[in-house]
C-alpha cells in the first residue's frame, strides 16, 4: 500500500468526532481545515488495527489536545467515496466507499490548534449547523443536540 516500515497503515473507515462542552452553555467544537477553507467537526481516518472509538479519541487528542472520558457512538454514519481522501491512488486493498463513524466526547478546557486546522472555535448549535459544510457533519450534530436534550 506504499507505507515505509514503522509507518501507521489507514485502516479503511473515517471517524468524525464533535467535541462538546456545557458550560457557561452547550457548545460544539469546530474546525476550520488548513487545507481548505472549510468547518467540520475533528476527522481522520483510522490507523492499523484500531477500532473506530480508539481513532475518534487518538483524533480527538491529536487534533485539539483535548482528552474525554465520555464518548458518545452516534448513530448518524455515512459513506465517502476513497478519491476524497489522499494517497487512495495506493490503496489496492481498500474498499471504494470508506465509512465514516460519528462520534462526541464531553472535553474540558481550551483546545491547541494542530496543522491541521487554521482555526478552532466553539460555537452554539446554529452557529455551528451554519458553518459546517457536510451534510454528515450536520446530521451528526443534530443527533448529538438532540440527544444531550437541546433544541434548535
Amino acid at each position: 500500500m506504499g507505507y515505509l516500515p514503522g509507518q501507521s497503515m489507514r485502516a479503511p473507515f473515517n471517524v468524525i468526532v464533535f467535541p462538546y462542552r456545557r458550560e457557561p452553555f452547550l457548545q460544539f467544537l469546530l474546525g476550520k481545515r488548513a487545507d481548505t477553507p472549510i468547518w467540520q467537526a475533528i476527522a481522520g481516518g483510522g490507523e492499523d488495527q484500531e477500532t473506530p472509538q480508539q481513532a475518534a479519541l487518538r483524533e480527538l487528542r491529536e487534533e485539539t489536545g483535548l482528552e474525554s472520558k465520555h464518548l458518545i457512538e452516534l448513530d448518524a454514519r455515512t459513506t465517502v467515496p476513497r478519491t476524497h481522501f489522499a494517497g487512495h491512488e495506493a490503496w489496492h486493498e481498500h474498499p471504494y466507499v470508506i465509512t465514516e463513524f460519528a462520534f462526541a466526547a464531553e472535553v474540558n478546557g481550551e483546545p491547541r490548534r494542530s496543522f491541521e486546522h487554521e482555526a478552532l472555535q466553539w460555537c452554539n448549535y446554529i452557529e455551528a449547523t451554519g458553518r459546517l459544510r457536510y451534510d454528515s457533519n450536520r446530521t451528526a450534530l443534530w443527533e448529538l443536540n438532540l440527544r444531550l436534550g437541546s433544541h434548535p
